[in-house]
């Protein structure tokens, strides 16, 4: 991958959002609110990109232009714009077509990008492992492959800049072949590191660890949570899609059960589909979760809209239906008198009747990872809904001798009462399930064998 360029910082941006005054669902006539909250999230976008924006248009369109998206009027704007901004590159807030590109490209004499490119270059900068490289890399080769054509000004110029990390340009001036051919050698690299996954997560099957999976919209403070939760010391940032490569620790709950917490890429709104086709490794990790925590940026007053992203992106992965605790995160930046009212707003909500999976029908806990406030319930509430290995009583009679029973008994499981008689230790405890059944030959036949009540 190529590396940032110094200069990236000083790139000077225009923004360009286009919103349809009316609803191309229900026809409803469009105030444009919509787009500019998406002009101010693009514009959070170029910031973790390192460039600066110097300018934004909102244009309020009937249809769309097949070939330039804005009209040929406001391509001459554009221009302008951009000379007496010093703007050097064009960010339009919509996936462009490579007819769209190209046309907007001539229009204005400046370099363009769109949303999906700039997403990819965040992407680029983001990505540290061997595993996350190469599915950058495979995303930006699928995004270039229709874009070939007629791209070769663009491409031969050198330098850095928004947009132009990633195979870098003496690749993408190779034919359609070539880059075929290495997009199919890094899906095999891919496959490989599938694999290894599935192996590594076999031999975690072998002891029954859970796997709860963090998901929610990028800039959530699902890696705050993450290390708030494990102790870790996990990047985090402001900008987005600080988090890229997954991260597994293991966390050691209230009942004394150990899960494997996974902090995953955040979502997005209009994440292209070869995205999560290219990151389908990583998010593997959210499909074999026992258990989702959806991390919602409760001050946002776009959150509603946020989680509903999210759900689209959860629906396509298949595991829309999963357990799942809904972390409303950052509450210390609510007012007392609004933290009241979420609280009563969401008190006592679970999963609908119907399976259907709106933010109110699923149980919240309100938490700031960045105080610790909340973290003790979350750590008590993951217990509660967790599947794997339930916690069952159990009262065994174990000899003294049996030093290494006995240490686990007392590591892995809650010792409620103990008496030692006979060389003997009684002891009526909590255990996991999977330990008791390990343990059933020190079972007492007078003792209780039922599942625990907890908490």
């Amino acid at each position: 991958m190529k590396a940032a360029s110094p200069l990236d910082n000083f790139e000077r941006v225009l923004l360009v959002g286009v919103a349809l005054k009316r609803s191309p669902r229900a026809g409803v006539v469009s105030s444009g609110a919509a787009g500019r909250e998406s002009l101010v999230e693009l514009e959070e976008l170029v910031r973790s990109a390192g460039a600066k924006v110097v300018g934004s248009r909102l244009q309020m369109r009937d249809t769309l232009d097949s070939a330039t998206l804005v009209g040929t009027g406001m391509l001459v704007e554009l221009k302008l714009e951009a000379v007496r901004l010093n703007a050097g590159l064009i960010i339009l807030d919509r996936n462009l077509s490579p007819v769209q590109h190209r046309n907007i490209e001539r229009g204005t004499d400046c370099r363009v990008i769109d949303r999906t490119q700039l997403i990819l270059d965040i992407f680029a900068r983001h990505a540290h492992s061997r595993e996350g490289q190469l599915q950058v890399e495979l995303a930006q080769l699928n995004y270039l492959l229709p874009r070939l054509a007629g791209s070769k000004r663009e491409l031969s110029r050198l330098g850095g800049g928004i947009g132009t990390r990633g195979p870098g340009e003496q690749k993408l001036e190779t034919d359609r072949r070539r880059i075929r051919d290495r997009a199919a050698k890094i899906e095999r690299s891919i496959e490989t590191v599938r694999r290894q996954r599935a192996q590594r997560r076999h031999a975690r099957q072998a002891v029954p660890l859970g796997t709860v999976a963090l998901v929610g919209y990028t800039n959530a403070g699902k890696s705050t949570v993450f290390n708030a939760l494990t102790h870790a010391e996990v990047l985090t940032s402001s900008k987005m899609f600080a988090t890229l490569d997954p991260t597994v620790r293991s966390v050691r709950l209230p009942s004394r059960r150990r899960v494997l917490l996974s902090d995953t890429v955040g979502f997005i709104r209009d994440l292209p589909a070869g995205l999560i086709t290219a990151f389908r490794a990583t998010l593997e990790e959210v499909q074999e979760a026992a258990v989702m925590l959806h991390v919602t940026d409760i001050s946002n007053p776009a959150h509603a809209e946020q989680d509903a992203e999210v759900e689209k992106v959860l629906q396509d992965l298949g595991v829309a239906d999963r357990p799942r605790l809904r972390v409303f995160n950052k509450v210390d930046r609510l007012s007392p008198e609004e933290l009241d009212a979420l609280r009563e707003s969401h008190d006592g909500s679970r999963l609908g009747s119907d399976g259907s999976s709106d933010e109110n029908h699923y149980p919240g806990v309100f938490v700031s990872a960045h105080t610790g406030l909340g973290i003790d319930e979350l750590h008590h509430r993951i217990d509660d809904v967790m599947p794997v290995d339930p916690i069952v009583a159990r009262r065994l009679n174990v000899p003294l001798a049996n030093g290494r029973e006995l240490a686990m008994i007392y590591a892995c499981g809650r010792v409620i009462e103990s008496k030692v008689q006979d060389g003997h230790i009684c002891l009526d405890a909590e255990l996991p399930e999977s330990l008791a059944a390990r343990l059933e030959r020190f079972d007492d036949p007078l003792g209780a064998r039922h599942p625990a009540i907890h908490h």
